[in-house]
């Protein structure tokens, strides 16, 4: 685990407090606590995170991001001539319209993004924890950030986009190569699911669908609380409650490499399950 923590971080182009006592680490799940559901139950309930590292195989992640961008190569998304894998940013977006096209009609459709998000690495895992049949949810979120592009995902928690089911389903983040500190990633507000929780339960009127804050800063200071971060790795999955507070960091990566990742969610079957995310994700899906 990393001592140091990064001398600047932003988000939506504000900065965070990165002093110690507002910015820490997740903590990543021992692997002596990996084959332990009562304890991976319990450190859920604690910490409304867990942090799997190498959960995942690389190799397999690492091919869906190669073809990912060579995919979208043509739109002039990553750099001309540069390898696929690497996702180097191009100067600027050709065709915006047909990066739209070939993310929602071939990628978000596409049969390598649904092998993905069932391999037995994550639906195995989701299938064991619960210890039920496992449903995932059709619509899964699959995100490119350049350092160049100026629009985070503000802070939120998942319930408030996710009413017309169960408070049962978990989410995860997955980043789709490696992902350090610079590079953005999701950063989440630690012991933020356990007021979420309490407030949403005793809320007489649920919080509606939209983001809490674009200013992670004022947030941990309104908490007394920190944003948890880790330099992400291929392989890496983070499954967290759905009343969590998270966001997305600014990528700053001084190398022009594009922060790719996605985000699923897993439920048990005979829960209750939202109708409105069983479509395929399209950009105006109106979530």
């Amino acid at each position: 685990m990393p001592t140091l923590l990064p001398s600047t971080l932003r988000s939506h182009r504000l900065p965070l407090d990165t002093s110690a006592q507002r910015l820490g680490f997740l903590e990543p799940v021992p692997e002596g606590e990996r084959s332990d559901r009562a304890a991976l139950q319990a450190r859920l309930a604690r910490d409304g995170y867990l942090y799997l590292k190498g959960a995942l195989n690389p190799a397999r992640v690492l091919a869906f991001r190669e073809m990912y961008f060579r995919t979208l190569a043509e739109t002039g998304l990553i750099a001309a001539g540069s390898p696929p894998l690497e996702g180097l940013s191009g100067d600027e977006i050709l065709d915006p319209a047909r990066v739209r096209r070939l993310l929602f009609d071939e990628i978000v459709r596409g049969e390598a993004y649904e092998a993905l998000c069932t391999c037995e690495e994550i639906k195995g895992f989701y299938t064991w924890f619960l210890d039920r049949k496992v449903h995932l949810h059709k619509r899964k979120l699959i995100r490119h950030h350049r350092p160049q592009d100026t629009w985070t995902t503000p802070a939120h928690y998942d319930l408030v986009y996710l009413r017309g089911g169960t408070t049962r389903l978990l989410s995860s983040w997955i980043p789709l190569g490696d992902c350090p500190a610079e590079r953005g990633g999701l950063t989440y507000l630690e012991g933020s699911h356990v007021w979420c929780e309490a407030f949403d339960r005793q809320a007489t009127k649920k919080m509606v669908a939209e983001s809490i804050t674009y200013d992670l800063r004022a947030l941990a200071e309104t908490h007394q609380t920190r944003w948890l971060i880790a330099a992400y790795e291929a392989g890496d999955m983070v499954v967290h409650s759905p009343y969590i507070v998270h966001a997305s960091l600014d990528n700053d990566d001084t190398r022009g490499v594009i922060r790719l990742s996605t985000d699923i969610r897993y439920q048990r079957l005979d829960d209750a399950i939202d109708p409105r995310w069983q479509n395929h994700w399209r950009e105006d899906d109106g979530l």
